[in-house]
């Protein structure tokens, strides 16, 4: 594709690639380092905008609270343009971290945190949203065809409480359009001050793209983007939303009826898709099957790819692969997997992601449509409210209760056998308390954080004049993820091993070393011995058989908390996100060999170092072992060797990825990064600007986060 492509707008992506670098250095200098996304934020004018309390202590909640702020905001809010790029805007508040409390004080949870303590459970009560829009919705009715929905539903539905909904919801709308129009006028200065004739021409454009959509649906490509950034600008600077959802089938009509009207050609749309995806690096997915199986690939698919390569800056575009897949967008994205070393794309396994949510009742064509649109998560584009990504329990710290309430009664038997059955008691104790803090935040959140923005573009809210959290969403699919897999595998691996079956150690010699962080005499000895054993991930290990019992167990048991007569389905998965830095702080010594306060393992991946030779097939097929199976997912972390990682190897690459989705894998994040670079690049960051690493399931300027999280990409790399 790219080979007969005459690039003309070179120029102008180097230009902004530039200002994003500044950009990224002023975040830095402003906001210090952030261990997160890197977003497309810039930074905004300082005290510019304060937020408007409605509550004693200073905070602002409900569905007033956060209209009054949005619209101020909306109103208020810098014009951002720049004559080098296609589309108008860029977000620079995070509206729900300009509060004192993210969680209102009126609706306490006091029962649930003695409990969310004790188990280092990350609750997710009061975060923000993810789940997924449906931007066909919004491409399809435009800002008046939203109003219009509004206004004819408020005329069904007309209790106080709903007038209240649909009101907010409308002036919300109208901030946005008045923010839009702030644009325009602003484009419209620039045109008449701007020397360069193609750049002026350029503004040109852009004003009537945005004057055509400030209340029409797009009606060409340029317009489609510009209409969805408008969307997940307004969207991220509510509460950072992040999800976006099948960009090629949803930019393909525009594109194909542009082309048929001989309003654009391939370097201009790549021109196009380029400034779209520098604008802020949400979740896309490319390819992967329709609802009827058949594969969605299509020109615009690789001009999506091409546009990426271009910028090449932190992406999270994900591409489906499935068995009826085009193997030249396949092979495609693995090129520029290896040819930027930038970490994207990713890609996520279609047949265990169908199969596994096929599970929970739905029918092959809707489990099509959950796509991977998130971090971790997969999601049915406005049609779910998941809390995907939110609730953690620390499984190592569930461990280590079990494993002292056992050496703390006197009569207890000490062996694998009984502390398996105090860590299941608790392990039910801890999903039951995620649990709860769930329906906590479904019961209260309308009265924290309503969902305004993302109501507009879900199927329910406006229908029935309900916030997607009180009852508005059409599936309440909720997320359950296990963090420290590896950790309490292992440990069980090791006590059996070592203790029970080779009688190597004993159970109160391996006590005194954990207490003792393996420090004392023949502490390094024992704790060797313990790490030196049977590992989830060598295959067919003591291992892998405690990680499979630990992986199902936990699952069964976030499924039990499912009420159909409530619409509550509870779906586990297995994701720490970068969550391991903090959950090892809260969790000593542990049996396998790894000391007190040390991250706990990433995700559903073994410990690190398990394996020596063959590790990516060894990981491919241990993390595919442990799948929780029922549409979320367990993503495998993958570090490879830029050795490795060179043309000559691309169907290799490949194949280890269609081995791993195949044996029920969901979803792989891939670095591929030289491990003297990268440590250079830990020594001094600012001499390595551009580069990009995949945390976890997002990618970030390695220069912008902080030295801790640094250290645990590079203990990654260093160690695969």
């Amino acid at each position: 594709m790219s080979e007969r492509i005459n690039f003309k707008y070179q120029g102008r992506i180097d230009t902004l690639k530039g200002k994003k670098k500044l950009q990224t250095l002023e975040k830095i200098k402003v906001e210090g380092l952030l261990d997160e996304d890197d977003y497309g934020r810039v930074v905004p004018p300082k005290d510019h905008w304060n937020s408007i309390s409605n509550h004693p202590d200073g905070s602002f909640y409900g569905l007033d609270g956060w209209t009054n702020n949005f619209c101020d905001l909306m109103e208020h809010h810098p014009v951002y343009v720049d004559p080098n790029d296609a589309f108008a805007g860029r977000w620079m508040y995070f509206m729900s971290r300009m509060r004192s409390n993210k969680w209102n004080p009126d609706y306490p949870y006091d029962h649930l945190k003695p409990n969310q303590s004790k188990y280092d459970i990350i609750s997710g009560i009061g975060d923000d949203a993810h789940f997924s829009p449906d931007y066909q919705m919004g491409v399809q009715l435009g800002w008046q065809g939203l109003l219009d929905k509004i206004e004819h539903f408020r005329t069904i539905n007309n209790s106080p409480e709903q007038i209240a909904f649909y009101n907010a919801h409308e002036r919300a709308i109208l901030s946005i359009q008045s923010w839009i129009k702030n644009h325009i006028v602003a484009i419209e200065h620039l045109i008449d001050i701007e020397t360069n004739p193609e750049l002026q021409q350029n503004l040109r454009e852009m004003a009537e793209v945005n004057r055509n959509i400030l209340s029409a649906p797009p009606k060409t490509l340029r317009e489609a983007c510009q209409w969805i950034i408008w969307y997940h600008l307004a969207s991220r600077t509510y509460n950072r939303d992040g999800a976006g959802g099948q960009i090629d089938t949803l930019l393909q009509p525009f594109f194909e009826k542009d082309l048929a009207e001989n309003r654009i050609d391939a370097a201009k749309a790549v021109y196009y898709l380029a400034c779209f995806l520098i604008n802020d690096p949400i979740y896309w997915q490319l390819g992967g099957p329709d609802e009827n199986g058949k594969d969605q690939t299509s020109e615009i698919s690789y001009l999506i790819l091409e546009a990426a390569d271009k910028i090449n800056t932190s992406l999270n575009i994900t591409v489906r692969v499935h068995d009826g897949m085009d193997q030249q967008l396949f092979r495609k994205s693995i090129e520029y997997l290896v040819k930027n070393k930038n970490a994207w794309p990713r890609f996520s396994g279609d047949k265990a992601l169908v199969s596994g949510f096929m599970k929970n009742g739905f029918d092959a064509a809707t489990a099509r449509k959950r796509i991977a649109v998130g971090c971790n998560w997969m999601s049915l584009p406005g049609m779910e409210y998941t809390m995907n990504d939110l609730v953690k329990v620390n499984m190592a710290k569930v461990f280590e209760v079990a494993y002292n309430e056992m050496l703390a009664e006197k009569n207890s038997e000490k062996s694998t056998k009984n502390l398996w059955t105090l860590f299941e008691n608790h392990l039910k104790i801890a999903v039951d308390t995620a649990a709860q803090g769930i329906r906590h935040q479904l019961k209260y959140q309308k009265y924290n954080e309503p969902e305004l923005i993302l109501n507009l573009l879900s199927h329910g809210p406006l229908e029935k004049g309900l916030d997607v959290s009180d009852g508005g969403a059409e599936f309440y699919n909720l997320a359950i993820d296990g963090a420290g897999l590896g950790i309490v595998a292992d440990s069980f691996a090791a006590l059996e091993q070592r203790i029970e079956l080779e009688k190597k150690t004993s159970w109160d010699e391996v006590n005194f070393h954990l207490q003792s962080n393996f420090e004392e005499v023949n502490g390094e000895r024992i704790r060797l011995l313990l790490r030196n054993s049977e590992h989830f991930g060598h295959g067919n290990t003591l291992g892998d058989s405690w990680a499979l019992k630990i992986s199902t167990t936990f699952s069964e048991m976030v499924l039990e908390e499912s009420n159909p007569q409530l619409r509550q389905l509870f779906i586990p998965g297995l994701f720490s996100w970068a969550n391991t830095i903090g959950f090892g702080l809260n969790v000593g010594a542990t049996p396998n060999g790894r000391k007190a306060l040390q991250p706990i393992t990433h995700g559903a991946n073994p410990v690190p170092g398990f394996a020596v030779d063959g590790a990516s097939l060894s990981l491919a097929n241990a993390i595919a072992l442990v799948q929780p199976g029922y549409g979320n997912t367990a993503p495998m972390q993958w570090e490879l060797d830029p050795t490795l990682a060179t043309g000559d190897h691309i169907d290799l690459i490949g194949s280890i990825i269609k081995v791993h989705f195949e044996k029920g894998g969901t979803l792989i994040n891939v670095n591929i990064m030289d491990k003297s670079e990268i440590l250079a690049a830990h020594n001094d960051p600012s001499k390595y600007p551009d580069l990009v690493v995949r945390v976890t399931g997002f990618t970030a300027y390695f220069s912008m986060l902080t030295p801790e999280f640094r250290q645990l990409v590079v203990d990654r790399i260093l160690e695969s």
